[in-house]
């Protein structure tokens, strides 16, 4: 195992010089960042690239590459990032970036190429103490080492901002609540990712007495996420694949979350085989499916697939270097048991219910299922959606390759949508009464209520109906019931039901799941609502339906276009199941 992580590390280098070399041209003289035509931007490139800069010194200690100046070039960046309005993403990648070139002022390469002005901002941004709020916690945290480790203060804040960014989630369980507005409930990728950039802060701290004090309470939530990376991940490596953020970032940020929990030896002995296990399958999609390997730089967004709205191409290669920077160095500390022999995760047949939070008036959960005999992994999510009506959060088993949706899009995938008085609902987001359990022939049942009903943007409507849903597993086979209780008469505009139907990449696609000539197998078992399946949408050359991994192809609608009278006292239940005709290509 030791020998296979130090190849690893060697690797992680050598991708991260090829991708380097590829993009440091986009980084234009005043410090900007030359993007792609049509390219979102969020105004924290230059600090993305400072950051990721700074992770290359620290590993290689190189000050120039490919005939660029890397003192220079983080010195320019730095300083456009702080020329314009700060955010607290960019401020706390810029404090980082700048403690990545060395501890205190006066040894830090980077310091001594910053003009007085810009020396004077960062030293008045740094010494704000802010209250962030609970999203933007991580970054008041990286503030505040840089603050300490700079000699810029000699009081330390780092373990009373640590102890508030953990007290609130006491009340979830643990995991991390990201939403900002809607019901709330958003656990998505986030939290590992904000785990893993706390950890990464503390590492560059200066006291390390604070700091090994501090590891045992971040361990403790930490873990409850290295538990969900070795249930959520797949054969072929994909592993997080619900919610904003998914593909390539998915697997960067499990990825560090592992590698770190390694070196810092979270992770018992008895299980660190699997996890170096877990963290080669995670590489090597991650590699094969993003990384271009004739030119040798990231892909995430192309005519065949999508990214997030927030992730530009440069960007994302210059965050794939600073990841690939710290997985060498993490891969190189990891203090393995090398007496151990490294055994390969067993594909075995289970489903798992994580509650994210039961407490008050919603609850929300993941439910895991995956059949060892089909090949089939499923991840079905009942959170929040942070208020954005999107596919990526709804509740459906989401599967790539099989049970596919669009990226950043709205459609109701493999769920009932109402449209009542002009506005859509749909059987997602929140629920009561979580639970698994078996059902007959050997099935396994995941269901949830809703006493009453929610739109796509996350509002509840009162005293118009409730809702029962379940999932039946069994084997090959999935099938949903949703079933609608009206509370008084309401009238049903129109109603609709998708399904997606994808194809991996064609030049990323190896070792995937994908459907064969029989596809979904669909079947509409029970419909009291009398919906006609429509003529099948050929969506291939529209933009809008990319899928993290591959293209959609088609959509296909089962629908009610004109309106349905719901009356009380009666129920309306619609059951669609599907064997879908799975393959590995």
């Amino acid at each position: 195992a030791f020998q296979r992580m130090q190849n690893f590390a060697e690797q992680c280098a050598d991708v991260a010089r090829s991708i380097l070399s590829h993009n440091l041209e986009y980084i234009d003289e005043d410090g900007s960042i030359r993007l792609g035509a049509g390219e979102p931007q969020t105004g924290d490139e230059s600090a993305h690239v400072a950051f990721a800069l700074g992770e290359y010194y620290r590993l290689t200690h190189e000050k120039k590459f490919v005939g660029f100046d890397l003192i220079d070039l983080a010195a320019k960046t730095i300083t456009y990032q702080l020329s314009g309005p700060q955010s607290p993403q960019g401020m706390g990648y810029v404090a980082l970036a700048v403690l990545s070139f060395g501890p205190a002022k006066e040894r830090n390469l980077v310091w001594e190429k910053l003009s007085e002005e810009t020396r004077e901002k960062i030293d008045r941004l740094l010494l704000q103490h802010d209250d962030l709020g609970r999203n933007n916690a991580i970054y008041e945290i990286a503030r505040a080492v840089a603050r300490y480790s700079l000699r810029l203060t000699k009081r330390d804040s780092i373990g009373k901002l640590v102890d508030r960014y953990l007290e609130r989630y006491e009340a979830t369980n643990g995991f991390v609540d990201s939403s900002t507005q809607g019901i709330g409930g958003d656990f998505d990728i986030s939290g590992l990712f904000n785990f893993s950039f706390i950890r990464q802060a503390l590492h560059l701290h200066t006291d390390t007495f604070l700091i090994e004090k501090k590891l045992p309470s971040l361990r403790t939530y930490a873990e409850k996420y290295l538990r969900l990376i070795s249930e959520l991940i797949r054969e072929d490596g994909t592993c997080w694949a619900y919610g904003p953020n998914c593909g390539a970032y998915a697997q960067m940020y499990c990825i560090s979350a592992v590698l770190q929990a390694l070196r810092d030896n979270w992770i018992p002995s008895t299980q660190q085989a699997l996890y170096v296990s877990i963290v080669l399958d995670l590489f090597q999609n991650f590699f094969c499916r993003y990384i271009d390997q004739e030119q040798g730089y990231m892909v995430i967004r192309d005519a065949e697939r999508s990214s997030g709205e927030e992730q530009s191409s440069i960007r994302a290669n210059f965050d794939a270097v600073r990841y690939l920077c710290q997985w060498s160095r993490l891969a190189k500390k990891s203090s393995l048991d090398t007496t151990k022999i490294r055994r390969v995760p067993v594909f075995k047949s289970g489903n798992r219910l994580v509650i994210f939070n039961k407490e008050g008036k919603y609850e929300h959960g993941l439910f895991i299922y995956r059949d060892a005999k089909t090949g089939m992994d499923l991840q079905l999510p009942l959170i929040g959606g942070n208020g954005l009506a999107n596919s990526d959060c709804l509740a459906f088993p989401h599967c790539p390759g099989v049970f596919d949706w669009p990226v950043a899009q709205y459609l109701p995938i493999l769920q009932p949508e109402l449209m009542i008085d002009g506005k859509k609902f749909i059987p997602s987001y929140y629920g009561k009464q979580l639970c698994t359990g078996l059902g007959s022939h050997g099935s396994i049942v995941f269901s949830y209520e809703q006493p009453e009903l929610i739109t796509v943007e996350e509002e509840i409507v009162p005293n118009l109906a409730s809702c029962k849903v379940s999932w039946i597993f069994n084997e090959g086979k999935v099938t949903s019931e949703f079933t609608f209780s009206p509370k008084n008469r309401v009238r049903v505009e129109h109603i609709r039901y998708m399904i997606a139907l994808s194809a991996p990449h064609s030049l990323y696609g190896a070792n995937n799941l994908a459907l064969d000539e029989q596809s979904l197998r669909a079947v509409v078992e029970h419909d009291d609502m009398l919906l006609t399946w429509q003529e099948v949408a050929a969506v291939a050359e529209d933009p809008k339906y990319r899928t993290y991994y591959g293209k959609i192809h088609y959509l296909q609608e089962l629908s009610r276009t004109y309106p349905l009278i719901m009356h009380p006292g009666q129920t309306y239940k619609l059951s669609v199941s599907f064997t879908p005709d799975v393959i590995r290509i």
